[in-house]
């Protein structure tokens, strides 16, 4: 049954909504402004039924900040008393549907409703064929071109957050539980990132596994955090849900995100800022978000705090910007840096350190070989490190470790492997860490 919103002051409304028959339309009061905007959000009404002068307020304001929300023209009729000898020319030129003198006969305001109810309906059918040609046909939301397009736009005039979101070690999802439960994963996904926009926001998807999100006048690191961690939480729940609680796949969702317009206004532009800014987010052990800041002004900053005397400014070019669960992935480069660090010390202070190394039959394939790195940073503790050192091998430094805890540690490994693959064998080796290897 179609449905109308009635706005006006309690009286008014209620005499309305007498004369509206009930078999025929649901009709919903609202007796404010605040209240219409909460009441449209809730309902979804198929027309709105709004006076021109409102307590507080106006019918074409309210009118205004509906369209705004909604990013759409809103189906309205308005009427009023007859005060405001512009309130029909005012109306129409704000893209009314119709115009109605108050107080009206109950059979020509039935008349009248029809009418616009029956132009809803061919806007709905016009707007159904279009909704088909605009959406991904899975997920239900806007597809790449017309992501593009509404962001595109939007970045033109209003200011806001542009997240690119990329879903992190999906491709393990189809390879080890089939495409089926890949797709379940994308679907369920799709819900999460509308469970974390509001209404006015949009979001995409312009890829297999990666979408987009424009947040409307949010520029805030924090809130950009909190959205990060409900995409992340949500999603392991989900992907629980669609393989079983003993799924140990890394899964998670990465965040690269700029600010219109800080970052500028051409969205080809904003979109390889935050593109680049996923890619970081990426290298620094995924499941995070980073902000897409201008090389210059980040020199800048870094040289400043250098030179500043806060100790507290200092350490902060130092830390993660967002801190993840398990181990610390590197580049062999750095790999092999941290070692010789790592041997310097136990020249002075003598502690545990072991050595391990994973390595794969060399026709191994090679999505095998991604899959065990991912299982790696979850096996091991935050405070391990790994790097892949050739296409089948990986080299894991476990500091502070002595022999029995590398073999409960690779032990842990193993187990989760065996989980995920029962025929490929993988060799571990493991020695301590010596001054005198330096």
């Amino acid at each position: 049954m179609k449905k109308i919103l009635i706005v006006a002051d309690m009286q008014t409304a209620g005499n309305i909504a007498d004369v509206i028959p009930s078999v025929q339309y649901d009709t919903v009061c609202a007796y404010s402004e605040a209240e219409a905007l909460e009441a449209y959000d809730k309902e979804r009404p198929d027309l709105v039924l709004c006076a021109f002068a409102l307590p507080q307020s106006s019918g074409l304001k309210l009118q205004r900040l509906l369209s705004d929300r909604c990013g759409e023209l809103i189906p309205i009729v308005f009427f009023s008393d007859g005060t405001n000898a512009d309130a029909e020319n005012l109306a129409f030129a704000a893209g009314a549907m119709d115009y109605i003198a108050y107080p009206f006969k109950p059979d020509v305001l039935m008349h009248r409703i029809d009418n616009a109810m029956r132009q809803v309906e061919s806007i709905q059918q016009l707007q159904g064929l279009k909704v088909v040609a605009e959406t991904d046909p899975m997920t239900g939301l806007l597809n790449k071109v017309s992501t593009e397009k509404t962001v595109s736009a939007l970045c033109a005039r209003a200011s806001g957050t542009i997240m690119m979101v990329d879903l992190d070690d999906f491709k393990l999802v189809n390879d080890l539980h089939g495409h089926d439960a890949g797709d379940r994963v994308i679907i369920l996904f799709a819900d999460i990132l509308r469970g974390v926009i509001r209404s006015g926001d949009i979001v995409g998807r312009v890829g297999g596994d990666e979408f987009l999100i424009f947040c409307r006048d949010i520029r805030s690191e924090q809130l950009i955090a909190q959205k990060t961690k409900a995409i992340n939480d949500g999603l392991v729940a989900a992907a629980k849900v669609c393989i079983g609680e003993d799924m140990n796949i890394p899964l998670g969702a990465s965040v690269g995100a700029v600010v219109v317009p800080d970052a500028g206004r051409d969205f080809a532009e904003l979109y390889k800022k935050a593109d680049k800014a996923l890619y970081t987010a990426k290298q620094n052990g995924k499941h995070g978000y980073v902000f897409f800041r201008e090389q210059g002004a980040q020199n800048a900053a870094e040289a400043s705090h250098a030179s500043s005397s806060s100790l507290s400014a200092a350490r902060a070019i130092l830390v993660e910007r967002t801190r993840q669960k398990g181990a610390y992935e590197v580049k062999f480069e750095h790999f092999r840096s941290i070692a010789r660090f790592a041997m310097r010390q136990l020249e002075n202070y003598h502690y545990d350190a072991e050595f391990l190394l994973f390595s794969f039959d060399v026709d191994i394939d090679d999505d095998k070989v991604d899959t065990f790195g991912a299982l790696l940073r979850q096996a091991l503790r935050r405070s391990d490190i790994y790097t892949k050192s050739s296409r089948t091998q990986f080299m894991v430094l476990l500091p502070h470790t002595g022999s029995r805890g590398a073999e409960i540690a690779i032990e842990r490994v193993m187990r989760s492997w065996r989980q995920l693959d029962r025929t490929t064998e993988i060799a571990c080796e493991h020695e301590a860490l010596l001054a005198d290897d330096a």
